[in-house]
């Protein structure tokens, strides 16, 4: 079967710039021009998240610097009109953080980003301290792992698993993260489990399958009728 799934901690960044949640505005700011972030988690105590303070939070203020919100936008944009006039980190920030713990694995931390719309988010351990925080470009680096590495957990993972008595017949190649199979099976059956494995391996791209053989149940010689 396929290895364990790579995690959070395996991709995550353990060094996180972060502020406090009496944090002034102007210091916010300063400290993400500074860092190059365009997010912080906002810690209170020892170091548990509290909340997220993002670009997208200090943006009213400089909409609406030159005039006083209307009645209209003041009924349709509440947080954005109250988050004009904030000025520490705690008034600013999203304050249900989104976050995960260390263990989850990177399928289910991209659809928490996806289903919540966000960039990144800080990883905590159970009783919500900072641990490190993880982004979406993290969650891409098993694309990265080279096209050989890729091709031997294949081969010992599905192939070898799937296909005991015929793995030495059946040539994986990977290419760009694309993975070919080629070769002669008894059972096509077997043919949609193993593009499903294949594709749960860290860093399948995509999986090519071309094998052929004799489908489960196929009459045999001398079958009757």
């Amino acid at each position: 079967m396929p290895e364990t799934p790579h995690i959070v901690s395996d991709v995550m960044t353990q060094t996180v710039v972060a502020v406090g949640r009496e944090a002034p505005f102007k210091e916010i700011v300063q400290t993400m021009e500074q860092w190059k972030v365009s997010a912080m988690p906002v810690l209170e105590g020892e170091g548990r998240v509290i909340g997220v303070v993002s670009e997208a939070d200090l943006l009213p203020k400089e909409e609406f610097r030159d005039s006083d919100p209307s009645l209209f936008e003041r009924r349709r944009r509440p947080s954005d009109v109250a988050k004009a006039g904030a000025v520490t980190a705690e008034e600013l920030m999203s304050t249900s953080a989104i976050t995960v713990h260390p263990d989850v694995t990177l399928a289910q931390a991209a659809r928490i980003m996806a289903v919540r719309r966000v960039k990144r988010l800080p990883v905590v351990d159970d009783i919500g301290m900072l641990q490190g925080i993880v982004s979406r470009a993290d969650l891409l680096k098993v694309f990265l792992r080279p096209d050989e590495e890729i091709e031997e957990e294949v081969r010992r993972t599905v192939v070898s698993y799937l296909f005991p008595a015929f793995s030495h017949a059946i040539h994986v190649n990977v290419h760009e993260g694309v993975v070919t199979l080629r070769g002669h099976i008894r059972d096509t059956s077997l043919i949609s489990v193993a593009v499903r494995l294949v594709r749960a391996v860290e860093g399948v791209v995509d999986v090519e399958p071309q094998l052929t053989g004799e489908s489960a149940g196929r009459d045999g010689p001398g079958t009757t009728q």
